[in-house]
Order: structure tokens, then sequence, then C-alpha cells
């Protein structure tokens, strides 16, 4: 399924995002980014969306922006994110300041040789993290990516691009799970 079609059949009421998918995904619509920036954004941002149509389709707009290392990049981000936002997050909301002193003892080597530029995985752990909502790896990411001279309007753009391809994942497989239901009561 192309994104197009995804797009296409985004219900009346999520007009807004079809208008936003679209605007988005391109350099214009997101300020600061290049397309290969957007490319690695957008792709973990899809994979932490968790509706698989949505990563294949993002996958396939993007196939001749990025080499396989850069694709995979994009993927190490998600991965490696949806593990330290699940620890991290604990670490910071439980409130017992002991575990912040604790060694973590989770492997995060592809933290060290990404597949893609660091400052782009950097990019897309921000997206997913915001995703995830773990506030303690947040902070982190945009932090580190300031201090790699990235504008804030580069950082918002990351961000605006996993909150629309989120909320399209959200909606394309809540308008999935709907349809055979749907087709029973007819």
């Amino acid at each position: 399924m192309s994104l197009e079609s995804i797009r296409d059949q985004l219900p009346d009421y999520a007009k807004d995002l079809r208008l936003n998918l679209d605007a988005v995904l391109g350099e214009t619509g997101s300020p600061g980014l290049t397309a290969k920036q957007i490319a690695i954004v957008a792709i973990a941002s899809a994979i932490s969306a968790r509706h698989e149509p949505l990563t294949q389709a993002v996958v396939e707009k993007f196939a001749g922006t990025l080499s396989e290392a850069e694709a995979n990049g994009a993927r190490a981000a998600a991965a490696i994110m949806a593990m330290n936002n699940v620890y991290y997050r604990f670490t910071h909301l439980v409130g017992n300041e002991e575990y912040a002193t604790m060694r973590a003892g989770l492997r995060m080597n592809v933290m060290a040789n990404p597949g893609c530029e660091k400052v782009d995985f950097e990019l897309a752990s921000l997206a997913v993290s915001a995703v995830n909502g773990c506030g303690m790896c947040m902070e982190s990411h945009e932090k580190t990516l300031q201090k790699h001279g990235v504008s804030a309007q580069a950082i918002q753009s990351a961000v605006r691009i996993a909150a629309v391809l989120h909320a399209v994942g959200v909606i394309a497989e809540q308008a999935r799970a709907a349809a055979p239901a749907l087709a029973a009561a007819a």
C-alpha cells in the first residue's frame, strides 16, 4: 500500500492528518531538515507508530533517498529507543533517585556507529522518544542536537514528523480494525 493510499483512506474526521502528512514529509513543510534527515526521521517515526502498512509505505517513499545503511540507521534509532524509552522513563517517573545512580546494563552499541550521520540518528532518536513519551530521553537528545548546532526549527520539524506519522498510524490502524466489524454489520 502506498503512502498516498493510506492518506486517502483516512476518514474525513482526520482530514487535518491528510493535509499534515503531505506537508511534513517535504523540505518546505519541515524547515531546517534535509531530505535525508526527513527520510530518516520519518522511517524511525513510522516504525514507532506500530502500523506496518504505514512503515512500508514510508520506506517505499524514501527508497531512493537513503542508502541501506542509512535506512538501517533509522531502524536502529527506533529499536534502541523502544528499549531506552521504557527504561529511562521508568527511572525518571518512579521518583527513587537510587535508580539514577545504577548502571543501566543495557547494550547500546549501535549508538556509536548507527549507519547514518550521528546528528541524523539523534534527530530520529528524539522523534521516537517523543512518540514514546520519554521526557528524560527527549531532553537528552534535544541538548545533544543543540550542542551540534542543530536549530530549534529543525528539532521542531523532526518532532512534527513524529507527531503526524504517529497520528496517521493510530487512525489507519483503527480504521483497519473497524473494517471487518463494519462489513459484518452491513
